[in-house]
């Protein structure tokens, strides 16, 4: 029997506003980015810095909180999986891009009341709030 395993969990801060949509039968979507920074000595002991970015969807009780509570470099945690989307652009070409599916947040940039409002309302939010 073989077994395979989608998890991923990401330490960042949002790139942009949350945006807020829902899908046709009334599900909330959120969709923002985060970036994550790593930073190291290269071979000549000059510091360097690699930013990744992700593209992240939450979905239900959860996305609606993230756009209520986040913005514009909110510090997050994320854990979720990873989906490929593809589609065809305006030239015809295939593009494809990885998205973060996320399944659970943290607020980690917020301080006192409204951040434990916030953390206690994306933790209540149950998985059958994620559509797949």
């Amino acid at each position: 029997m073989s077994t395979s395993f989608n998890k991923i969990a990401i330490i960042g801060y949002l790139g942009r506003d949350p945006e807020l949509r829902y899908t046709p039968d009334g599900t909330p979507v959120c969709n923002f980015s985060v970036a994550t920074t790593e930073k190291r000595k290269d071979k000549s002991g000059e510091l360097q810095e690699n930013t990744t970015w992700f593209q992240v969807a939450l979905f239900g009780r959860r996305a609606e909180v993230a756009k209520e509570y986040l913005s514009k470099g909110s510090h997050v945690w994320l854990e979720g999986s990873l989906a490929l989307s593809q589609w065809t652009d305006n030239e015809g070409a295939t593009r494809a891009s990885l998205e973060v599916r996320a399944t659970d947040i943290r607020f980690l940039s917020s301080s006192g009341e409204k951040a434990s409002a916030a953390t206690a309302a994306a933790t209540s939010a149950t998985d059958e709030d994620v559509p797949f």
